[in-house]
C-alpha cells in the first residue's frame, strides 16, 4: 500500500510541491502523476501550438467572477446564465455574448440572412421603413407561405401586414376604407357573399 505523502518532486521542473499540485494516476505506485499540473498544462499548450491548434490563455479570475472566452472580459457571476450541467454551474458565454449570438442565429435560422445582409438591405432602404417612410427599419418582413424575405420594415407596418394576413385584397379593401370608399358585401345565398368590384 502506498504511503501517504505530504510533498512530492516534479520530474520536469524539479520543484518539491504539495501533493495537491499533482493529478491522480492510479497506475503509478504513489497514485499521482510524475509531473505537476503546471508542467503538464504547459506541455499540453506547447503540443497544441505545435499541431497548429488554438491554445487558450489562462486568465487569473477573482472569486465570484468568470472569464468569457467570447468577449475576453472577466465578469461577475450575475452576468452569466445558469447551466446545471457545467462544472461551475454557469454558461460558457456571458449574457451579452449569448444575446448577440442569439440574434445572429435567429436571422440565419428564420430568414437565411446574415447580419451583414440585413444591414445591406436597411442601407438600400436608406434606413427607413419601405411602407410608412418615417420610422426606422428594424424588423425583417417575409412571406409566410414561401419564406421569401421582402424587406425590412418598422414594427407597426410589419405587424399591420401580418394582422391583415399578408393578403393584398384585404390591404386594398383597407385602403379603400381609409379613402372613404366604404363597401359592403352582398348576400347571394346563406353564407355566400359577393364582393363589390
Amino acid at each position: 500500500m502506498p504511503e501517504l505523502l505530504a510533498e512530492k518532486g516534479c520530474s520536469t521542473c524539479r520543484r518539491v510541491l504539495p501533493v495537491s499540485a499533482f493529478a491522480a494516476n492510479g497506475s503509478r505506485p504513489d497514485g499521482l502523476q510524475a509531473v505537476c499540473r503546471e508542467c503538464a498544462a504547459e506541455y499540453y499548450r506547447r503540443r497544441q501550438a505545435t499541431l497548429g491548434k488554438a491554445v487558450r490563455v489562462k486568465v487569473d479570475v477573482p472569486d465570484g467572477h468568470k472569464h468569457c472566452r467570447q468577449c475576453g472580459q472577466v465578469k461577475p457571476h450575475s452576468e452569466w446564465h445558469r447551466n446545471s450541467t457545467a462544472s461551475d454551474g454557469l454558461s460558457t458565454r456571458c449574457k451579452a455574448c449569448r444575446a448577440i449570438q442569439g440574434r445572429a442565429g435567429h436571422l440565419k435560422r428564420q430568414y437565411g440572412l446574415t447580419e451583414a445582409e440585413r444591414d445591406e438591405m436597411i442601407s438600400a432602404q436608406m434606413g427607413i421603413c419601405s411602407i410608412c417612410l418615417a420610422a426606422p427599419a428594424v424588423h425583417v418582413d417575409h412571406c409566410h407561405e414561401t419564406g421569401r424575405v421582402r424587406g425590412v420594415l418598422c414594427f407597426n407596418c410589419n405587424s399591420a401586414i401580418g394582422k391583415l394576413g399578408d393578403d393584398p385584397d384585404t390591404l386594398r379593401r383597407a385602403v379603400a376604407y381609409l379613402e372613404g370608399n366604404a363597401w359592403k358585401p352582398t348576400l347571394v345565398a346563406p353564407g355566400v357573399y359577393q364582393l363589390p368590384s
